[in-house]
């Protein structure tokens, strides 16, 4: 049976991240995708031009439209952009004992910040205690724990673990703001610290890996795969859509990854 996994994200104009990468990916890994849309945003490969956030009471009608009609397997959040959508999206989520990757879209590419500090709290106290996976990069990591960002692998093994106290499943800490030649992931649970390791790819179309990783992850887990199987998986559904990214011929800025390599 085909599982149906759901995605809880902005919109991309361009394509490459947000919703878009999330059905793409869902997709290509052989599920049905769903969607409900959080915020909708101008922009390309070059950068974001305007962002609007959908009402909350919207949100809330997409997500209970779904459960009222169709099996969720598996769900993957991405941004949420404030706190009364945080609210939102956990008070429909509480009771429904269906896996949750939860991508904290908090910290853009240029530094700026996405979510202010009620929301951060927001997504701390209602979200995290929900979340079977989070998937946070460095400077997310150290906005979720009030920490200066993570600058070698024993920072990061140190957060992974302070990030588990804060109520989550497990904790895929993405390593790629480390400096050096390779890109290294941690993965933490209760029992076990797991690092997969990558070599960094020299290629500027690397627009919507996170949103693509975290979809991955949660198709892979919405199809019974234990989470360290399903982060093997993902990340290397991931690495070969970078390998693959210069296949594409998508604007003049950051492009996106192939998320249909395999059809190449």
């Amino acid at each position: 049976m085909i599982k149906n996994i759901l995605t809880i994200a902005g919109s991309d104009s361009s394509g490459g991240a947000g919703i878009q990468a999330d059905i793409k990916t869902i997709s290509a890994l052989g599920c049905y995708a769903m969607s409900v849309v959080t915020a909708i945003t101008a922009q390309n490969t070059s950068g974001v031009r305007a962002v609007d956030l959908v009402d909350a009471k919207l949100v809330r009608m997409q997500l209970e439209a779904i459960f009222d009609d169709i099996r969720v397997d598996a769900i993957k959040i991405g941004m949420l952009g404030s706190s009364e959508i945080i609210y939102t999206v956990a008070d429909c989520l509480i009771d429904r004992n269906i896996p949750i990757v939860l991508d904290p879209v908090m910290v853009a590419k240029s530094g700026d910040s996405l979510l202010n500090a009620d929301a951060v709290t927001a997504l701390k106290d209602a979200l995290l205690p929900l979340t079977t996976l989070l998937t946070p990069n460095l400077p997310e990591a150290a906005v979720l724990l009030g920490q200066k960002e993570a600058e070698s692998r024993l920072d990061m093994e140190r957060q992974a673990k302070a990030l588990l106290d804060l109520g989550v499943g497990t904790v895929l800490l993405k390593g790629g703001h480390l400096l050096g030649s390779e890109s290294p992931d941690l993965l933490a649970t209760e029992a076990e610290l797991m690092w997969f390791d990558e070599k960094r790819f020299n290629t500027k179309n690397t627009h919507g890996t996170g949103c693509t990783l975290s979809s991955a992850l949660a198709t892979f887990i919405g199809q019974d795969y234990s989470v360290p199987d399903a982060t093997s998986s993902a990340k290397e559904y991931l690495t070969k859509a970078i390998k693959s990214a210069d296949q594409l011929n998508v604007g003049s800025g950051h492009g996106p990854t192939h998320h249909f390599w395999k059809r190449s």
